[in-house]
C-alpha cells in the first residue's frame, strides 16, 4: 500500500445497512473525517438511499446508493448482521467492480462477511470478530481466519476484529495514508492508543496496572520509549522493574498482546516515521536515534513493515508539506487582495 500525498483528497466509501449499530458506523466517519486527516471525502451510502433504522431506535438518512462506490479510493464495510445472513446480490457486484478497479476494501468486525461472499478474501488471510470466527472459517474454507489477531493488513484488502478494533484498523490505515503525525493526532483527539498492532491478541487480561508491579512494569515501557537509541534486554528490563525474566515476559505478554521484540520493534519503526516526516536528519541518523543501529538496518524493516523505503516515504510528506504551504500563501494572497467589508462600504 503506497501512501497517500497528505494534500490528496480522499474519496471514503461506507456502507451502511438497515438496522446498523450506529458505533460501528460511526469507527470510519470518525477517524477519516477529522479534521486532522483531512482532505477527506467521507460519503454514507447503502443498497437503497433513503432512510435506515438502527439498532439503537433511532433512524439515519443515506443520501447516496452503491453508486458512491464508483470512484472512491476506500470502501468500508462496517458491520455486518449478527446472524451473517447473506449479503443483497447487487452489494456484492458492487464491491468486486470497486475492487476491481483499484479500491482499497475494508471489512470491520462482521463485514468481513460480505468481502468474504463477494470472493474478495480467497487465499487472504484476515481477522472477524472472534464470535463469529469459527462461521466465518467453515462457511468460507478459502479463507484462513485469524480469531487472534486486532486486524490484517493485505495491502489492498483490510479486515478487523470486532468493536474497537475497528479503531485500530482505521487508525493504521490512516498511518499509512497520511503518516504518523497525523494519525497520532486523531487518536489523541478520539483519546484511544495512537497505534496497536495488528498481531496483537484481541483479548488483553490487564490491559491497566492494578498493582505495584504493574506500576513499575508501565514505568519500564515508558523508559524504554525514551530510551530506544539504546539496546535493551529481557533481563535487564526485568530487573529495572524487580521481576524475575519469566514474569516480565508473561506480564508483558498479558498487558500488551505481543512479545517484547515485537514491540520494540514497533516503537522503533514508529519513532522512525515521526522523524521521517517532522526533521531533515539524515537516514543513518534516524536509524540510530530509533536504535536500528544503521540504516541498511532500518531500511529493511521499514520496508517489511511499510512496503517502502524510508527516503520515498520522507519525498512523499515533504512534497505534501510543501505542497499545503503553497495552498496557504495563494489563500492568503488570495484575502490580502480583496477589499475589506468596510471599504466595499464605503465606496
Amino acid at each position: 500500500m503506497h501512501a497517500l500525498a497528505p494534500h490528496s483528497t480522499l474519496k471514503i466509501a461506507v456502507i451502511a445497512f438497515d438496522g446498523i449499530t450506529p458505533f460501528h458506523l460511526s469507527v470510519p466517519c470518525l477517524v477519516f473525517g477529522a479534521e486532522a486527516a483531512a482532505p477527506c471525502e467521507i460519503v454514507v451510502c447503502a443498497v437503497r438511499k433513503g432512510v435506515l433504522r438502527t439498532a439503537a431506535g433511532f433512524a439515519i438518512t443515506a443520501d447516496h446508493g452503491l453508486a458512491a462506490l464508483d470512484d472512491a479510493g476506500i470502501v468500508v464495510m462496517p458491520a455486518w448482521y449478527d446472524d451473517c445472513r447473506p449479503a443483497p446480490p447487487q452489494l456484492l457486484v458492487a464491491l468486486r467492480h470497486a475492487h476491481a478497479r483499484g479500491a482499497r476494501i475494508v471489512g470491520l468486525c462482521l463485514g468481513a462477511f460480505v468481502l468474504a461472499e463477494a470472493g474478495l478474501l480467497d487465499g487472504k488471510t484476515v481477522a472477524t470478530h472472534w464470535e463469529a470466527a469459527a462461521l466465518l472459517a467453515t462457511r468460507h474454507p478459502e479463507v484462513t481466519v485469524d480469531a487472534d489477531v486486532l486486524y490484517v493488513d493485505q495491502d489492498d484488502i483490510l479486515t478487523s476484529a470486532g468493536v474497537a478494533a475497528g479503531l485500530d484498523c482505521c487508525l493504521h490505515l490512516l498511518r499509512r495514508l497520511r503518516g504518523a503525525a497525523v494519525a497520532n493526532k486523531v487518536a489523541r483527539k478520539l483519546l484511544v492508543a495512537p497505534h496497536r498492532e495488528g498481531g496483537q491478541a484481541q483479548f488483553i487480561e490487564r490491559p491497566l496496572p492494578v498493582s505495584r508491579s504493574d506500576g513499575r512494569f508501565a514505568q519500564v515501557l515508558d523508559w524504554v520509549g525514551r530510551h530506544l537509541q539504546q539496546e535493551h534486554s529481557i533481563d535487564a528490563l526485568a530487573e529495572r522493574a524487580a521481576m524475575s525474566r519469566r514474569s516480565f515476559t508473561r506480564h508483558f505478554r498479558d498487558s500488551t498482546g505481543t512479545s517484547f521484540k515485537q514491540w520494540l520493534l514497533n516503537q522503533r519503526l514508529a519513532h522512525a516515521q515521526r522523524l521521517l516526516e517532522t526533521t531533515a536528519l539524515s537516514i543513518e541518523a534516524i536509524a540510530q536515534d530509533a536504535g536500528f543501529g544503521a540504516a541498511l538496518s532500518l531500511r529493511h524493516h521499514f520496508r517489511a513493515a511499510l512496503r517502502t523505503s524510508p527516503s520515498a516515504y520522507r519525498k512523499l510528506f515533504l512534497a505534501g508539506a510543501h505542497q499545503r504551504s503553497v495552498d496557504t500563501r495563494s489563500l492568503n494572497g488570495a484575502r490580502c487582495a480583496q477589499p475589506s467589508s468596510s471599504s466595499i462600504g464605503a465606496g
